[in-house]
């Protein structure tokens, strides 16, 4: 056993969630129980790690003491069941299967890309694929999901928890899928590592405008992914896009904390093997496999990242990457993006006209993102009355604190600007 500082346990702990999940499930294969059991485990884990010592093996440990809470808890069941048959009491999911011990081989092999598959099960909607996974392998709570769909948590809640009911009801082993099954799931994955690694690098909600576990993670499986699939071009694509956004992360924000946008950042700061490395995966993509919306993303951040200068930036062609990208995967999200780009080659009234196509689309209705860029296009055309009422009312709508001070500020320095 080893000293445990209270800081970065939390940190630790949800890092090592989707292992001890992974493991479980392919033992298990009762994907409530084994939640509520890793649950449970991480629990022990957090109080009794400070007072007792960091284990030498700690996903091992917590593995261990997860499989027994299963055992337990599937043992309880078939007692209240009370089966009499010892044919059927010894299948998978008898009590008589299971032991108290999980297998030394399981604290060293990692499932989490097994379970990353496992939850874009085909059985499963879309939408409840996503959510499985952020919930399952990115350890985002009920309530930051729900956010993120627009939805109230209690309806998030259900829609998970059916979720693994329909993937225990379908029979689904804990393997990787066979070569054609996993390649229609693929462009769920990859949209679950997407949203992961957005909400790891601006997080949705709380006092951090990152969480890095997140981000980590997401470009961790990523990877994983590519070595599984070296010669698809979308998610090289993808693993590009997070790397030549994160080689940012650094110069984002100032000392206090304060959000600095990406024309102020110190580009000296930018992490310059990430840009190298993301540089080379898009420009790769983009000469050898079929053209896809994660690799022009990443071409656009490509541009951004290799201006040395913020007005060094080639914004016309941004916009022309912008305008393949919206023909390719159209989005009021693109279009938005495509307004800032306009703007910055022809002017901020031809950025505001665009967000008329926004607005009538409706989705981001609501989004502090259309008011925040509304307001940026008004303080670029000297509209700084309107401009501060946009920032503020951003402000008011979006719930990380990073991004409302920010907001906040940029109203505050136009003061009582056209009074």
């Amino acid at each position: 056993m080893t000293a445990v500082r209270a800081e970065g346990l939390e940190d630790e702990l949800r890092d090592l969630a989707p292992h001890v999940l992974g493991a479980l499930l392919r033992r298990y294969r009762n994907f409530d129980a084994c939640e509520d059991a890793v649950q449970e485990a991480l629990l022990a884990a957090a109080l009794q790690w400070p007072r007792q010592g960091r284990p030498e093996s700690p996903r091992g440990w917590l593995i261990t003491v997860a499989s027994r809470r299963v055992t337990d808890e599937l043992r309880s069941e078939h007692a209240r069941r009370r089966r009499e048959d010892a044919d059927a009491a010894a299948g998978p999911q008898g009590a008589e299967a299971l032991t108290d011990q999980a297998p030394a081989a399981d604290a060293d092999r990692d499932d989490t890309l097994t379970l990353l598959f496992l939850c874009c099960h085909p059985a499963l909607t879309a939408s409840s694929q996503l959510a499985l996974t952020l919930r399952a392998v990115g350890g985002l709570t009920t309530a930051q999901i729900a956010h993120a769909f627009l939805v109230p948590e209690a309806t998030m809640a259900q829609r998970i928890s059916r979720a693994k009911q329909t993937v225990r009801a379908a029979g689904a082993s804990f393997e990787l899928p066979p070569e054609p099954e996993r390649a229609d799931r693929l462009r769920v994955v990859l949209h679950v590592l997407y949203l992961m690694f957005n909400e790891g690098y601006v997080a949705t909600s709380g006092v951090a405008l990152e969480r890095r576990d997140l981000t980590t993670e997401a470009i961790r499986l990523t990877r994983e992914v590519r070595r599984l699939l070296p010669d698809d071009g979308e998610v090289a694509g993808l693993l590009a896009l997070m790397l030549l956004t994160q080689a940012r992360r650094t110069a984002r924000t100032r000392p206090d904390g304060g959000l600095v946008t990406l024309a102020d950042q110190d580009r000296s700061c930018w992490d310059q093997a990430a840009i190298a490395e993301g540089v080379a995966l898009v420009t790769d993509a983009l000469s050898s496999a079929p053209l896809g919306p994660y690799q022009l993303q990443a071409a656009i951040a490509a541009v951004h990242d290799e201006a040395g200068r913020a007005d060094e930036t080639d914004w016309p062609q941004i916009v022309l990457l912008y305008e393949v990208l919206e023909r390719l995967a159209p989005s009021p999200v693109v279009t938005l993006n495509r307004a800032v780009a306009v703007a910055m080659t022809s002017g901020p009234e031809a950025g505001l006209a665009l967000l008329a196509a926004v607005e009538a689309d409706g989705r981001l209705s609501g989004q502090h993102r259309l008011e925040a860029v509304r307001a940026h296009l008004l303080e670029m055309t000297g509209d700084l009355v309107s401009a501060r009422s946009a920032y503020l009312q951003a402000a008011r709508r979006t719930t990380s604190l990073p991004e409302r001070r920010y907001l906040e500020e940029r109203a505050g320095r136009l003061g009582g600007a056209g009074s």
